[in-house]
């Protein structure tokens, strides 16, 4: 049977790119929902007037936004100045101890069921591409995949745009109603039904059982505005 080398790598690095896009889709959107409405939360229990309602609540989301962005830019960084120095180690060890990388190549095919014999002749024929070798090392080894292309500044992006349009969610109420207690009213059930279908997709991506998924994330944000809320109460 044949196969497409192509083809296999385009799916490995569609894959790969999909998995950190919605990885920052999720960081940026559960803080977005989270933070501000705790934030409007807190406020709509002291204040009469949405007008500091609106201004606190966009100052946090312009400042939540630049924080997470910076936070997952930094993050992107991190993890291409790692793979690279990994990189550059494997690269080392392939010139310095090439017999020792050899037995650890074999090593990985044996344990992944292929024959000793067959093994050690993989790892001589792969062993006269130092680049493939490296790269080889890299992904069985150390298990480590290249981050993509501006890695760091798509992650910022994506974060920040997240969180934007998460921190948006909660707020809007008091942009379009007047009366500070039928916006608290109504940011409480839009943000709660959008925690909610972000809890279930969150938990559809990620594998993990629906019901617990979609709930925990609804509760936390449940307890966050409601811890905000009293607080504000009890101090005023």
């Amino acid at each position: 049977m044949l196969f497409n080398t192509h083809e296999v790598v385009a799916t490995i690095e569609m894959h790969s790119t999909n998995t950190e896009l919605v990885k920052d889709i999720i960081i940026g959107m559960s803080d977005g929902l989270t933070v501000p409405f705790a934030l409007t939360a807190g406020l709509s229990g002291v204040l009469n007037t949405n007008h500091l309602i609106i201004v606190s609540g966009l100052s946090e989301i312009v400042a939540g936004c630049i924080s997470m962005g910076l936070g997952g830019y930094l993050a992107g960084q991190s993890e291409v100045e790692h793979y690279e120095m990994e990189l550059q180690r494997e690269y080392s060890e392939i010139e310095t101890v090439p017999k020792t990388e050899i037995k650890e190549v074999v090593d990985i095919f044996v344990a992944m069921g292929v024959d000793k014999a067959l093994s050690t002749q993989v790892a001589q024929q792969i062993s006269k591409n130092k680049d493939g070798w490296a790269n080889l090392m890299m992904k069985l080894e150390l298990e480590l995949e290249k981050p993509a292309n501006n890695r760091a500044a798509k992650s910022a992006g994506t974060i920040a745009a997240s969180y934007l349009v998460g921190g948006f969610i909660p707020l809007s109420p008091y942009i379009f109603i007047g009366n500070n207690h039928t916006a608290f009213v109504y940011s409480c059930v839009v943000t709660l039904s959008a925690l909610t279908l972000f809890g279930y997709l969150k938990s559809k991506v990620s594998g993990q059982p629906l019901f617990k998924g979609t709930f925990k994330v609804a509760v936390t944000g449940v307890i966050a505005a409601a811890a905000a809320y009293f607080l504000a109460k009890a101090v005023s």
